[in-house]
């Protein structure tokens, strides 16, 4: 008989985004009348930049005509995009990344998920917690991790690191071995980030004790601060310990049109059961080649738009507007008297609920109450229980308005 991986009934309920969806959505119908706003996922709401409107047509003009037509593509990508991105994204903040080093995909999603295909599934993970759901349930699925234990909230063999405003978001090294660790900074959930020397700490325990760590980069963009790392790369050692997920889903508004990046260095290495040294380069490049058969043409066009003269002011203009929209949250639940974290360096707002309430209930109040979306704390992991988050990726105008709708709760 066929049987299944039964790693998928370890997962608990539904994906956290889908639960919040199908909650709305009974509401909506339930009361057709009123106009929600939607602060919850991440998703932007400005068009893209007009370079990179201009870079798709003249794209998919080429692939209308027999000489300029093309079909596969590299499945690491095009060299014009990896030289574009070894140069702007890392040649600038001084650090040296070659093209080779870059693997172009169509989502830092798809990526952080799949990159545990080349690690044995006895390693054990830490993860951030909060956390982004997918660094965990991918994991689940590949058969890493123990059962869910109800009444804690979490799996076994899995290294749970608070990160909450007891210890300033800033999560402790594990006091036991582990073997992969993921890291987002600026963070998603919390919209918090850490400093050069604090990074400096996660690469030298890696190196200490031959570990990996799995760097989410996707909010680099959004860093407004001095000694706030726009990479992992920037602190030394850090390529033989550490691979770094790009997107521009957030950066460029590519939400719709799919186009992300890992990098992967030549100096990173990982280990057989017999100790044998094995390159995660080309291991990497294995994979891809395997099972991903590249970033569509028009897609890369489009993004090397982005590293244009042009395409950097207009996606600079479209950032700023989403940093409006976080100072506007952000300064607007604190006149309303909550107490606030991140939208500084983030899209994201991550703020305590009010007392007497769990995150769900906050959730469901302010959906009937205020009729605005956010996102359950919890619903990134137990440390996640009594914060909710809101995101910047709203238009002003409704951005504005959901502000105001909160504060008259108050």
């Amino acid at each position: 008989m066929i049987t299944i991986n039964e790693n998928y009934l370890k997962l608990q309920d539904s994906y956290l985004f889908s639960t919040i969806a199908k909650k709305v959505a009974k509401f909506q119908e339930e009361n057709p009348d009123k106009k929600v706003i939607k602060l919850g996922i991440g998703d932007v709401t400005l068009p893209i930049a007009p370079a990179v409107g201009e870079a798709i047509k003249r794209a998919t003009d080429e692939m209308l005509k027999k000489e300029t037509f093309r079909g596969y593509g590299p499945e690491q990508g095009y060299d014009f995009l990896r030289e574009k991105i070894a140069k702007q994204d890392y040649e600038k903040i001084g650090v040296t990344i070659d093209k080779d080093e870059i693997f172009v995909s169509d989502g830092a999603k798809c990526d952080t998920g799949n990159i545990g295909e080349i690690f044995g599934t006895d390693n054990i993970i830490a993860i951030t917690d909060p956390v982004y759901p997918v660094y965990l349930d991918t994991n689940i699925m590949a058969g890493r991790t123990g059962n869910y234990d109800k009444e804690t909230d979490k799996y076994e063999k899995v290294v749970y690191m608070p990160a909450t405003a007891e210890n300033n978001f800033t999560p402790e090294l594990p006091k036991e071995k582990v073997d992969m660790i993921y890291l987002c900074f600026p963070n998603n959930p919390t919209g918090t980030v850490l400093n050069k020397d604090e990074l400096a700490k996660w690469v030298a325990y890696a190196k200490e004790n031959k570990a990996i760590i799995l760097f989410d980069g996707a909010y680099e963009a959004f860093i407004t601060e001095e000694n706030v790392p726009h990479s992992i790369y920037e602190i030394e050692g850090a390529k033989e310990v550490a691979i770094e997920f790009r997107s521009l889903s957030k950066t460029a508004g590519f939400t719709g049109v799919r186009c992300a990046y890992t990098v992967v260095p030549k100096e990173l290495k990982a280990y057989t059961n017999s100790g044998e040294e094995i390159n995660l380069n080309r291991l990497w490049n294995r994979r891809q080649c395997t099972k991903f058969n590249g970033v569509p043409y028009i897609t890369q066009r489009a993004a090397e738009a982005i590293y244009s003269e042009e395409g950097q002011k207009q996606i600079k203009e479209n950032i700023n507007y989403y940093q409006e929209n976080a100072s506007i949250i952000l300064e607007g639940l604190k006149e309303a008297g909550y107490t606030v974290f991140g939208g500084k360096n983030a899209p994201y707002i991550w703020l305590k609920v009010p007392n007497g309430y769990t995150s769900w209930e906050f959730f469901d109040y302010l959906l009937e109450k205020a009729n605005v979306v956010g996102t359950p704390g919890v619903g990134f992991g137990p440390s996640g229980e009594g914060y909710f988050r809101l995101t910047a990726f709203g238009s002003k105008e409704n951005t504005i308005e959901a502000i105001e709708r909160i504060k008259n709760l108050k």
